[in-house]
């Protein structure tokens, strides 16, 4: 048959949620997942800003995104001013069940937006902020963030991390916002709910996932989810919420702890750490997860509830 007498096969599916079928990210990024959850959760009714970052992804390219809901692509330092305005804007025209979305990693929210964050959560703007937490500056080639695990390596800590990571969920509670939450990819259920109370408190809310990459941490593409949920068993991420800057809650316990080992051996990040080193970051996980413990039970006793 020739050529021109060829028949031609055209393919065209469309999304099931917000997302388009292809997108650019690496193999194995936890990234994807959260956008597509978060989105989904969300619906239609929502405006997204995105800054520069692995996020930018979504935005597209020229007149293409990879989106099918409405949004802006910001500077690194003011996701949270652009979604404010936004939000602002809504309300004056009496459209203020939008719902108005920054979505931003860790590097355009712990470090470099966050005067802008903090901004808009003192104002009380209500917009939803989601934190997708990769760990570093991971689309410019792998940088040390604030957010930067303890001894990880990166191009710009080469013998590891030598300090501790921000604890910005306490920065936010420290704002008194009407809702703050961890999650994580690793356990999308509690991510879900988590959304859906952001959605409808009725106010600022905050929510910082934890979004494992491959690329930048050293593992295989197929691990994404196991990292995910190691973290949480090794109570490197414990999930929890904070409603109103005060009332905490667990949200996912972890009775019997795995070791920390156990996550570190499986990232190439942290693969020339000695023993005295792994023991180091297993000591301050354990300290920071006494610190959470300690506001649980200090809530429980204000509230005439029995400890263990």
């Amino acid at each position: 048959m020739s050529e021109t007498n060829s028949p031609v096969l055209e393919i065209k599916t469309e999304a099931k949620d917000f997302v388009a079928h292809g997108v650019s990210t690496c193999a194995g990024c936890g990234l994807e997942l959260a956008m597509r959850v978060v989105t989904r959760v969300l619906g239609r009714n929502t405006v997204i800003v995105i800054p520069p970052g692995c996020a930018a992804l979504f935005s597209g390219y020229g007149n293409q995104t990879g989106l099918r809901i409405p949004g802006f692509q910001g500077n690194l330092e003011n996701t949270a001013a652009i979604a404010a305005g936004i939000k602002a804007g809504f309300e004056v025209q009496g459209r203020g069940d939008i719902n108005v979305l920054g979505f931003a990693g860790d590097g355009a929210t712990v470090d470099i937006g966050l005067q802008s964050l903090s901004g808009a959560f003192e104002r009380g703007d209500a917009i939803l902020y989601v934190c997708y937490d990769n760990e570093g500056y991971m689309n410019t080639g792998i940088q040390s963030s604030g957010s930067t695990m303890y001894q990880a390596w990166t191009k710009t800590t080469p013998a590891g991390k030598t300090v501790p990571r921000k604890n910005v969920m306490e920065i936010v509670a420290a704002h008194r916002i009407p809702y703050a939450a961890s999650a994580s990819v690793g356990f999308v259920d509690d991510l879900r709910k988590k959304v859906e109370k952001a959605k409808s408190c009725g106010g600022p809310s905050y929510i910082h996932i934890h979004a494992p990459c491959s690329t930048g941490w050293g593992f295989e593409p197929e691990k994404t989810i196991t990292l995910a949920r190691l973290a949480v068993q090794t109570r490197v991420w414990p999930l929890y919420e904070i409603v109103d800057g005060t009332k905490y809650r667990i949200t996912h316990s972890i009775a019997r702890p795995k070791k920390v080992e156990e996550y570190l051996r499986l990232q190439a990040r942290f693969k020339n750490l000695p023993d005295s080193a792994i023991a180091d970051v297993q000591n301050q996980v354990d300290q920071e997860y006494e610190v959470l413990a300690t506001r649980l039970n200090a809530q429980l006793t204000g509230a005439g509830s029995k400890t263990s």
